[in-house]
């Protein structure tokens, strides 16, 4: 690779973190440049190299998030290591199904979720009026986990905005509360994708260390900015980054 392929990549894996870090969806940022920059590179590799900055990326959110929002961390840990077990299964069948059947699906998903948070202004800017019993939120935060978890080791575009919707659907929290609770989550889950695609040797090890080094820079910029700015904020972005995966996700199926 020459200078031009490390700069798009760095720029990439900055701007993929800077997402991740407020509403997720970053992947379909660094992915298209990993195959942009490596054009032969098997998907496998790509997913895996992709999850070691990614991996990266979401520890410096944890870390910047805990340091202001209060975290359940008996329920987001347990949460986390089962994602972790369900993000390396989907991993795993990843050579198994047809991902193209997955596309269509996601973007249906992802255009209801635009159609509901534009319809539902009060989604995620204000908390519940009741909170959710602690049964409630602990089964939740571990469906969420196990689901989401395996379409992040299957797939992986949009992991933590499904996340955030669900939380702040579900459990009626506020989007920059939801977005924390997602990055625990969704580390997890990045972790458990990555030892999988470690396993079977499926990471290039130098390209994804230079990843992570701008995955954690606009991580950290991405939940600064998040925090700074508040809930409003981050609808704003959720609703641009879902329209933004809908464009590109259709651009990859049909275009």
């Amino acid at each position: 690779m020459d200078f031009a392929d490390w700069a798009a990549l760095l720029t990439a894996a900055t701007a993929a973190g800077w997402v991740d870090a407020v509403v997720g969806g970053g992947g379909l940022i660094i992915l298209p440049t990993l195959f942009l920059v490596a054009p032969g590179i098997v998907p496998q590799t790509a997913l895996g190299t992709n999850k070691l900055a990614a991996v990266a990326g979401t520890s410096a959110s944890v870390m910047t998030f805990a340091r202001k929002v209060p975290m359940q961390w008996r329920t987001l840990l347990p949460a986390a290591a089962i994602a972790a077990v369900t993000a390396a299964t989907g991993a795993a069948a990843v050579s198994l199904i047809d991902r193209d059947l997955f596309i269509p699906i996601v973007m249906v998903v992802l255009v209801g979720v635009a159609i509901f948070v534009t319809l539902r202004p009060s989604i995620g800017i204000t908390l519940a009026t009741h909170p959710p019993t602690r049964r409630k939120f602990v089964l939740v935060i571990a469906l969420a986990a196990g689901l989401i978890g395996f379409y992040d080791g299957l797939l992986g575009p949009g992991t933590g905005t499904f996340l955030i919707i669900t939380f702040a659907t579900l459990l009626g929290t506020e989007f920059v509360r939801a977005a924390a609770m997602a990055k625990v989550i969704n580390c997890g889950s990045n972790f458990g994708a990555l030892i999988y695609f470690g396993v079977t040797g499926h990471i290039m090890f130098a390209l994804g260390a230079a990843m992570a080094v701008g995955n954690v820079a606009g991580a950290i910029i991405g939940s600064h900015m998040a925090l700074r700015k508040g809930a409003e904020f981050v609808r704003v972005v959720l609703l641009v980054v879902v329209i933004g995966m809908v464009i590109r996700l259709g651009w990859q199926q049909f275009g």
